[in-house]
């Protein structure tokens, strides 16, 4: 074994050890929404994107064991090859239909799905404009695209509009719902200023699609823009919808062009056929449901009406950050609420930015008021 190289891997993970952001994984036994079950032990559940309790919905459950039988349980192939079954077009339509778009791309996950977005549709006289705060899979999409990057003050619309007046050929990228901070930004002034500086605007709407907008269309529905004026969407299944996967949508000319072009694509195996028919479900409950999100945003209100005086971001989402501080602070809060039945892990650099490691507390549809008071009790009591 070349142990040079085994001496410096081991550096860095003690170093990380040493500075308390060692990432230790946990094996749920159990998942139930608002309940998981860990080492035997019962703990209830605040960390998880399952925003409509539609993992364990059982038609959706139904669906998948039903796609298994009839389609088989793997695609065989990469989309332009043998994997693209009938179930993976008709997936593709729903999410047309649903969005208001001409073409949809499946993909194996959110941060391949950005990859591909990021990766294909610029080149290297394009300028990327990202949020400070975007996702890891957009950064590093940038980073090893031939664009130039460029970075904008967390939603301020007004250093956008600096940057788009210093650069050429810009593309600009944000969020519907950040996912640390749960905020979003104001996509029409943003859209303003695109349309004065010809930017195209990109959008990842992972954590907004299912929850916000008429039909749970997503960010862009729910402030009153059309998905057709986007240059193109990201979203994935594995938040609101339960499942797993992801796609890129917008016009038809955009859609052809990642399909010809985009390696994320071409060169990986498609989606499990019985997961797209879980996903299809998911979608028909997810239009039809209203309830579903009416109680996740009666849940929100709660928590931030009964939450008031914690010193919580600003934030009317799902995602509900609780700032600590430091790291070690971070992990001591996480695990005294374990041992006191609440399972909510602290999330620490370099997710975060250094000094703002925090809970981030997930509601989602499945949790009561019970749950909730008692989420907040113990919260002050351990703060």
């Amino acid at each position: 074994m070349p142990q040079a190289k085994l001496a410096q891997l081991s550096q860095a993970l003690e170093l990380r050890r040493a500075q308390q952001l060692l990432r230790t994984p946990v094996t749920l036994e159990r998942y139930n929404g608002r309940l998981v079950v860990v080492a035997g032990t019962s703990y209830l559940n605040f960390c998880g994107n399952d925003y409509l309790s539609l993992a364990t919905a059982p038609p959706v459950l139904q669906a998948y064991a039903d796609g298994a039988a009839q389609f088989g349980a793997g695609s065989s192939g990469s989309p332009l090859v043998t994997g693209q079954h009938a179930v993976h077009q008709q997936l593709s339509d729903s999410l047309a239909d649903w969005l208001g778009v001409e073409r949809v791309l499946l993909f194996s996950s959110g941060f391949a799905a950005n990859q591909a977005m990021l990766l294909t549709l610029s080149s290297k006289n394009d300028t990327l404009v990202l949020d400070k705060l975007s996702h890891a899979s957009i950064i590093d999409a940038a980073l090893h695209s031939e664009a130039s990057l460029k970075r904008f003050a967390h939603n301020d619309v007004a250093a956008l509009q600096n940057l788009l007046s210093q650069v050429s050929q810009p593309m600009v990228v944000t969020e519907g719902v950040f996912s640390m901070d749960g905020d979003s930004p104001d996509l029409a002034a943003m859209l303003t200023l695109c349309r004065r500086y010809d930017a195209p605007l990109l959008l990842d709407d992972a954590h907004g699609l299912g929850v916000l907008g008429p039909e749970g269309r997503g960010t862009a529905a729910a402030q009153g823009i059309a998905q057709s004026e986007l240059f193109c969407t990201m979203a994935n299944f594995g938040k609101a919808l339960g499942t797993g996967g992801a796609f890129i949508a917008g016009s038809k000319t955009v859609i052809d062009y990642i399909e010809q072009f985009g390696r994320h694509y071409i060169y990986s195996t498609a989606l499990p056929p019985p997961l797209c028919a879980a996903v299809l479900k998911s979608i028909e409950l997810c239009r039809s449901d209203s309830w579903r999100r009416d109680k996740l945003h009666s849940n929100i209100t709660l928590f931030r009406r009964l939450g008031a005086d914690l010193p919580l971001l600003n934030s009317q989402s799902a995602i509900q950050g609780l700032v600590l501080g430091s790291s070690e602070r971070a992990v001591a809060v996480s695990n005294q609420l374990k041992q006191r039945g609440i399972w909510l892990s602290a999330i620490r650099p370099p997710t975060v930015p250094q000094s703002s490691a925090r809970l981030r507390i997930t509601l989602s549809a499945a949790h009561t008021a019970e749950d909730i008071t008692l989420l907040l009790q113990q919260l002050r009591q351990v703060l």
